[in-house]
């Protein structure tokens, strides 16, 4: 993995969260949840809300232009859009969300049989029926949100415990790579900043001359049909400026 300097070992995208309505008549993403990885939303335009469900159980938190909202592993969320929401996206432990650190809310019958999850999460290889497959994964995940959501609700906490239960066992094959991401992005980053302090408290500022500006770069193309709303991500992996900007 490409070193990156970028604050935290974090990664950035860009969020335009979807505008069709699912089954419920609210337009928004699907629900999931990470399992290890913390996430922030910035609102840079628009309103809507977050939804979510969490060990205080089921709240929703109104989104507009200057929001900042971050939810740690294990809150079920799902993005509301009531016109025109945008977010610029900072997930923790970059590297880590794209290697499968995500399980949708699907209903229990999906979550528990890992044949019909991956079935069922798939975008398949058409890009032409992308967009269909996203509406219709949102739409399965949003009635399995339902159903968390009215049990929490009740006072019932056995369907959220279950589903955290499946969530594990869907990932733990995968999972076994993921100690190795954080080590290499977000805790060498921290192990480096320390030695940076240590090195300024005795005295050594021989590292500043090594300063540089990055910029990161944007994927190509139409955005990606993410989870929450179509996506463009950026890479911000460490490299050179461009002579154009060294040149101003």
């Amino acid at each position: 993995m490409t070193a990156s300097s970028f604050p935290g070992g974090t990664s950035l995208s860009h969020l335009d969260v979807y505008t069709d309505p699912a089954p419920d008549g609210i337009c928004g993403g699907s629900p999931h949840m990470h399992l290890v990885s913390t996430e922030a939303y910035v609102v840079i335009s628009g309103d809507g809300a977050l939804q979510t469900i969490d060990g205080d159980g089921f709240r929703e938190t109104p989104l507009s232009a200057g929001s900042v909202v971050w939810f740690t592993p294990g809150t079920i969320h799902r993005a509301v859009n009531r016109g025109e929401l945008r977010v610029v996206v900072l997930m923790s432990n970059a590297g880590l969300p794209e290697a499968g650190d995500a399980v949708l809310t699907f209903p229990a019958d999906v979550v528990n049989d890992p044949d019909a999850y991956a079935a069922a999460v798939s975008l398949g290889d058409d890009p032409a029926e992308r967009a269909a497959r996203a509406g219709r994964r949102r739409d399965l995940a949003v009635t399995g949100f339902e159903s968390l959501r009215d049990a929490v609700a009740a006072g019932d906490r056995t369907a959220l415990a279950a589903f955290h239960t499946a969530a594990a066992a869907l990932v733990r094959d995968r999972a076994q790579t993921w100690p190795d991401l954080v080590r290499e992005r977000p805790l060498a980053q921290a192990e480096h900043s320390l030695a940076l302090a240590e090195a300024v408290a005795s005295g050594s500022v021989t590292h500043l001359a090594e300063a540089r500006v990055h910029r990161a770069v944007p994927s190509v193309g139409e955005r990606g049909f993410g989870m929450c709303g179509r996506l463009r991500t950026y890479d911000v992996n460490d490299d050179d400026v461009n002579d154009e900007e060294t040149s101003r």
